[in-house]
């Protein structure tokens, strides 16, 4: 049987085209990093949700071990873990990451 955390993960991940697992609020963000991820976002003008983690213990860790990646934040992109910033920065410098954006909004 399917781990009730993982599911919630799932339906999650399906219901936002830009989903960030982080560290407090869009109106709190409580890390630096949250932060970070959150502007890196901010510059391309697609709505994304910020799940916070800190919330549940379980949920983080549930993560931790659906994405084999221990640190937040944890970034998806139309139900695709991208990890954070350290993978998508370089992705955006190299064109990647403008195609898979316009890719997950097609429809909107």
């Amino acid at each position: 049987m399917a781990d009730p955390m993982e599911e919630e993960i799932q339906r999650e991940i399906k219901e936002h085209k830009i989903l960030i697992y982080g560290k407090g609020t869009k109106a709190a963000p409580q890390c630096g990093f949250t932060v970070e991820t959150m502007q890196f976002f901010d510059k391309f003008g697609y709505p994304y949700e910020l799940i916070n983690v800190l919330e549940s213990p379980a949920k983080r860790e549930a993560l931790a071990k659906m994405t084999n990646w221990p640190t937040l934040p944890k970034v998806f992109i139309n139900g695709q873990f991208y990890g954070d910033t350290d993978v998508l920065g370089p992705m955006e410098t190299k064109g990647e990451l403008d195609p898979l954006l316009k890719e997950a909004f097609k429809n909107e």
